[in-house]
């Protein structure tokens, strides 16, 4: 508990006092707890202090965690000098029930199909000489009504279309790929790493920005 505290000590400047210690029991809960992380689970798992009402306090508090989590990165992570890389990917978490805020089918790579659960967003930056990555933002992707009705249309009409032929269609024309169609998933990241890139920017420079799940890639990030 102590070495938490003292490891988050540098967030006294963004985070009041008493969010910061609810912060470290709830640090320390979850690196000793076992099986699926829930506010129950954690506040039997906490220390004096961490009763269920505190743990759901602390969830309900509105926390603006990119400041944070630079602040971290800054005062415990940074190397200068290092060589430093910009990626982001997407998470899927199952969860079941109907009630919870964001709840959807999406893809899964670890099962290899559309599974009910939560997706996150995550940009991170990557130590290349140490090997190790380190979170920096992270978004819920919320799926919107017209995302969902989209998706089923798309889905209907390549089933109606049944076995494509081989080979380019007749009379098809070249596309122009430099114009991209920013749908709503796209717009999401790309405002997630402008705020990013306005943080590191100042730090250090950056020379390669990928998002995997998307396959957009930004070089040359030390150039705004």
């Amino acid at each position: 508990m102590n070495e938490i505290i003292a490891l988050i000590a540098c967030l006294e400047q963004s985070l009041p006092g008493t969010t910061q210690r609810q912060l470290a029991r709830i640090m320390t809960a979850m690196l000793t707890m076992t099986g699926r992380v829930t506010m129950l689970g954690i506040c039997r798992w906490t220390e004096e202090g961490g009763s269920y009402r505190t743990i759901q306090r602390f969830f309900h508090t509105a926390i603006s965690w990119l400041p944070l989590f630079w602040l971290f990165f800054r005062h415990h992570l940074y190397e200068r000098g290092h060589e430093y890389l910009l990626a982001g990917d997407e998470s899927v978490v199952t969860k079941s029930g109907k009630k919870t805020y964001g709840l959807d089918r999406f893809f899964s790579s670890i099962y290899g199909r559309p599974v009910l659960g939560l997706a996150f967003f995550t940009l991170s930056l990557i130590d290349v000489q140490n090997e190790s990555s380190s979170p920096i933002m992270v978004e819920q992707v919320i799926r919107t009504e017209e995302e969902k009705k989209e998706a089923k249309a798309k889905k209907k009409k390549k089933k109606s279309k049944g076995s494509k032929k081989r080979g380019r269609p007749k009379g098809s024309k070249n596309k122009d790929k430099t114009q991209v169609e920013w749908t709503a998933e796209l717009l999401q990241i790309s405002g997630m790493t402008k705020k990013v890139l306005q943080l590191v920017l100042s730090l250090t420079p950056l020379n390669y920005g990928s998002s995997g799940s998307q396959g957009v890639d930004k070089k040359n990030c030390s150039r705004p």
